[in-house]
């Protein structure tokens, strides 16, 4: 065995691996998108397998209630204020200084996927909305980048991989994203954290198949968890492929990609606010939010718009779903405030 592989010897022993997996496993790239709770696992899954270059995209801070299941931050990560890339670069940089990590502290969206993606083999899925996931699932197909998608609430949580003309993709399972306030988030609904361990392994796995030579090997279906009922569901998506009335996969349209779909933002100048337009979402049912979120804050609601306030924010909705987030002039925290207390 090589001896710059020594550190990996336990992995290259598994026969399906061996050294000829860790050799493609390090010279392989992989683009990390988000690195919250699934991203923080994935990360550190990669760093420690050998992956030779990661790179970490998330556009937020640390707070305290993370560390519940974000594994590679602590109690000193939260009071340096670092942006979440950052202080997990410089944890995973200690776990193995022999590999390329990047850190990039920006929102991902449709003006920056491209350069975010150029290099890269694999993207991985560790982001909290449904926007940003087809955005990826737009640029896997238009780049023919594999990506595998992963996503949990309370104690579900599910996986998919996607390879470009090979396997189904997320548009194939799910033409178009929720409409907001439909689903539930992690800070309306909850979440444990075993979990995210087990879906972000999931998709490390997926990933390391992928990476190092064994693409026929990963799983073809939809994988559904739930650690509280015992449950465990894997989905053939088989007849969704032969159809092949997915836009994405057969009409080749990339509305997310193109910057047609997705959020819109803008800082209200003097109003430490921002808002946040979403053109293609359809009506909001004010009252079923309101039911949502007034476990997490103070609600009011008329027929035109419902009023939330959180901490030291304030978050306005209207019925076309526009939102605006005061408190802040940062569009990337608007989008996270909003990711975690309204979601798609």
């Amino acid at each position: 065995m090589d001896s710059k592989f020594e550190r990996y010897a336990r992995q290259i022993r598994f026969a399906p691996f061996g050294e000829e997996g860790q050799k493609r496993l390090s010279e392989s790239r992989v683009l990390i998108c988000g690195c919250g709770a699934l991203g923080s696992v994935l990360a550190n899954t990669l760093t420690r397998a050998g992956v030779g270059h990661i790179r970490i995209v998330d556009r937020d801070f640390l707070e305290l209630n993370n560390l519940q299941r974000q594994v590679v931050f602590t109690e000193a990560d939260v009071a340096s204020q670092l942006p979440k890339a950052i202080a997990a670069t410089n944890r995973l940089r200690e776990i193995n200084s022999e590999i390329e990590i990047e850190p990039i502290v920006a929102d991902v969206d449709f003006s920056n996927i491209q350069q975010l993606a150029a290099d890269v083999d694999l993207m991985l899925d560790g982001t909290d909305n449904f926007d940003t996931r087809f955005l990826l699932n737009d640029a896997s197909h238009k780049f023919s980048i594999p990506w595998v998608y992963g996503g949990c609430i309370g104690a579900e949580g599910q996986s998919m991989t996607i390879i470009p003309g090979e396997t189904p993709c997320l548009r194939c399972l799910m033409p178009d994203t929720p409409p907001p306030g439909t689903t539930p988030t992690c800070d309306t609904a909850g979440i444990i954290g075993p979990i995210i361990n087990v879906i972000a392994s999931i998709e490390a796995a997926e990933a390391i198949k992928i990476l190092s030579g064994n693409s026929e090997s990963i799983n073809r279906t939809l994988t559904v968890i739930d650690l509280w009922d015992n449950r465990m569901r894997s989905i053939n998506l088989d007849s969704l492929k032969e159809a092949n009335t997915c836009d994405a996969c057969a009409g080749r349209d990339f509305p997310w990609l193109d910057g047609k779909r997705g959020s819109h933002s803008s800082v209200l100048c003097g109003r430490n606010s921002v808002q946040l337009s979403f053109p293609d979402h359809s009506v909001v049912v004010l009252d079923e939010l309101a039911d949502r979120l007034k476990s997490v804050g103070d609600v009011t609601v008329n027929p035109f718009l419902l009023r939330c306030t959180i901490g030291d924010y304030i978050i306005t909705v209207f019925t076309d779903g526009r939102t605006i987030i005061g408190g802040t002039d940062d569009v990337a925290t608007a989008k996270t405030v909003y990711a975690k207390y309204i979601g798609n």
